[in-house]
């Protein structure tokens, strides 16, 4: 099977789609398929066997592309779908698989060329609308609803990321072929993880203090502003923290380390800005919690899979994003508030029994549900049944 993989996001770069996308290249490669990606012209190349990389034209003016619908990943996109037609054109492939808006080209482009479809599906792309504050008019959001139904209505198959994508999929399309795959896979299988030499790791824990450790992008519904809120609540029971964000655009450290500054926490809050991801593990080595402070959205952050694989206890806000995989006995589950947020995290400081619950009961989960042969078995169903789609077309 010829596959033909539409990616509309600068790859590589260590954030959400992108590594969605790496594990799924991975995986497709260690069952042996072939694959050429189609992508933006930024992003760093990654070395993956079987994986062929296709860029657009530089588009000199678009150095970088922000997380969210944007106006120009409209014109970006407009280079891509011209470059996967040309492709699909001139090579024979068997299966267009489309990630996130490029799905809406998808079932054009696979009808067109005679290929099958399948949608991988990380977010509700309407949904996103709103997230990003892209755009309130309603006509907008409407269309992408009719768009995104019409995708999800036409594709082969789907798959999807997390269990309320799946749900919705599965309760307004039941005739459709839709896998639930989350992102477990571990970017070790990728990336090889560094020690702990790093100079800005040294800087961190330097007299004993506890390290809560977030990682991410600092996009507003990821939480930051609660996360440092709750920072000052932690601070007001015991000095002995430090708090390290690893992550984030230059602007946006520029903007936090200013509030931080304002609100006399700059002794408590370490921002590292962006490291490769061949550092995190050495990160999250060196802490005593992890948190995930989210506070929008409803598909799961990625790092909540290896969170629950690292034997350091998890707080993270009780939103849909993180309850469709955390529980009670695996976390600290709080409200959306600084105050709460805070307390989970004392809690943990405070209460050596409930972080040892916690932290082993969320390796077991981790080990029981989403371990990469899961990833690799539940990815194997879906080219199967793609095999049986083309063998019957045939």
């Amino acid at each position: 099977m010829r596959i033909l993989m539409i990616a509309p996001q600068p790859f590589f770069q260590p954030r959400g789609t992108p590594f969605s996308v790496l594990h799924r290249l991975k995986a497709l490669s260690q069952l042996g398929y072939k694959i050429d990606l189609v992508t933006y012209h930024i992003g760093q190349d990654v070395d993956i066997k079987g994986v062929t990389i296709h860029r657009i034209p530089n588009v000199p003016f678009v150095k970088k592309i922000a997380i969210g619908p944007s106006k120009r990943k409209i014109i970006l996109d407009f280079y891509l779908f011209a470059k996967a037609k040309k492709m699909l054109k001139n090579g024979k492939y068997d299966l267009l698989h489309t990630h996130e808006e490029a799905g809406f080209v998808g079932n054009y482009l696979a009808k067109k060329y005679g290929t099958l479809h399948l949608y991988d599906m990380h977010s509700s792309l309407p949904q996103q609308l709103s997230n990003f504050k892209f755009t309130k008019l309603n006509f907008l959001i409407r269309l992408f609803e009719k768009l995104e139904a019409h995708t999800i209505e036409n594709a082969t198959a789907l798959i999807t990321i997390c269990p309320e994508l799946f749900e919705y999929v599965k309760g307004s399309f039941p005739n459709k072929f839709n896998k639930l795959i989350e992102n477990v896979a571990d970017n070790s299988l990728v990336f090889n993880p560094q020690g702990n030499g790093s100079p800005k790791k040294k800087k961190i824990k330097t007299n004993g203090e506890a390290v809560i450790l977030y990682t991410g992008t600092f996009e507003p519904y990821q939480g930051i502003d609660l996360l440092i809120k709750s920072c000052a609540k932690v601070v007001e029971q015991t000095k002995q923290v430090r708090f390290v964000l690893v992550g984030g655009r230059p602007k946006q450290v520029e903007h936090y380390k200013k509030t931080v500054n304002e609100m006399g926490l700059d002794k408590y809050i370490v921002f590292t800005g962006s490291v490769l991801p061949e550092e995190i593990p050495g990160y999250i080595d060196m802490c005593d919690v992890l948190v995930s402070p989210r506070i929008e959205g409803n598909n799961t952050p990625l790092k909540i899979y290896s969170y629950l694989r690292s034997g350091k206890p998890i707080v993270a806000t009780n939103l849909i994003t993180h309850t469709q995989v955390l529980n009670d006995e695996v976390s600290v589950l709080t409200d959306c508030t600084p105050e709460a947020f805070g307390t989970g995290v004392l809690n943990i400081l405070n209460q050596d029994d409930l972080c040892k619950r916690v932290t082993e009961n969320a390796q077991k989960l981790a080990k029981e549900k989403y371990s990469y042969e899961s990833y690799l078995e539940k990815t194997m169903d879906v080219f199967d049944y793609l095999e049986k789609q083309l063998e019957n077309a045939g």
